[in-house]
């Protein structure tokens, strides 16, 4: 394996990403609301497409702007088709994140005849092209991920409390004057944006793992929301790194000649995943075969 300053850059930016998908992540892995992550992951692409048609470029702005809107409006219309339409929350997440994904593939289709845009990179991501030609350049993705990053922990620092109430009992938020569809809309445009800042590097399909994988991992190994926090983002900076290290390595153990970064993240982040649902301290599925059971009343000895 032959590493390099390029290799250096794929791995920070791949850290960058995956921690910011990990901490509002573990917020919506405590609202039960992981589909929701997927629905706006692909509901954005028609704000996306929208953004290249009107700049005719790729200008972050813009993007972020229209992911935003997009991701908002994806949890509006799921709310609205869950309560008017007398729809089940997942399947009205079902249906207009499939909606949003078709209108935004024709457009995206529609705006690579416009300006210098690979759909493939939109679902997939193309960590392995951001990173610089010369070792003194920083990637844009990195810059944008990072950015991104900051974003995200200084709406969770500011908020923590309100956050973290809102997620365990949205009345008792909304008694305490801490409104819970403000922070659930909050929510979702944070989602939106990290969503799109991650396309370049891991795209729209496998920004899901990202978001969710880390956050589920954590749930196994802690049951309080600030080392959950910490130890989602732990898994995913994990994953980043052992992704790349295992897209360099393991095609030609298997016979192939390569493979992508962003999907072996996605597999790093399962397989860590997969050790916490076998060996997590006290819900693992080892853990509780070899524990010794507590007697049962009638077991004890009796005098």
């Amino acid at each position: 394996m032959n590493w390099n300053f390029t290799d250096t850059w794929i791995v920070v930016t791949g850290v960058l990403c995956a921690v910011a998908c990990a901490l509002p992540g573990c917020f919506l892995v405590l609202r039960k609301m992981s589909m929701m992550g997927d629905a706006i992951s692909h509901a954005v692409l028609p704000g996306l497409a929208i953004a290249f048609l009107f700049t005719g470029s790729r200008a972050s702005l813009p993007m972020f702007v229209g992911a935003a809107v997009t991701g908002v409006l994806t949890a509006l219309f799921t709310q609205w088709v869950n309560r008017f339409a007398n729809v089940d929350r997942g399947a009205a997440m079902g249906v207009v994140f499939t909606t949003l994904f078709a209108i935004g593939l024709v457009l995206i289709v529609r705006a690579a005849d416009h300006v210098d845009l690979d759909p493939g990179c939109v679902l997939y991501g193309a960590i392995e092209t951001s990173a610089p030609i010369v070792p003194s350049e920083v990637p844009r993705a990195a810059i944008i991920n990072g950015i991104v990053l900051l974003l995200n922990l200084g709406v969770i620092t500011l908020l923590y409390k309100e956050l973290r109430l809102s997620s365990f009992d949205p009345s008792l938020s909304d008694t305490l004057g801490f409104s819970s569809s403000l922070l659930h809309y909050l929510l979702m445009t944070i989602v939106a944006v990290t969503t799109v800042a991650a396309f370049e590097s891991v795209g729209s399909i496998i920004v899901i793992a990202m978001l969710i994988v880390p956050a589920a991992t954590a749930q196994l190994l802690t049951h309080r929301l600030l080392p959950m926090l910490v130890i989602a983002s732990a898994v995913g900076a994990a994953s980043a790194v052992l992704g790349h290290i295992g897209a360099l390595t393991l095609p030609s153990l298997v016979g192939f000649t390569d493979t992508t970064t962003s999907g072996m993240m996605a597999f790093a982040a399962g397989v860590l995943f997969t050790l916490a649902w076998l060996f997590a301290p006290h819900n693992g599925i080892v853990t509780r075969l070899l524990r010794k059971p507590e007697p049962r009343p009638t077991d004890l000895p009796t005098s």
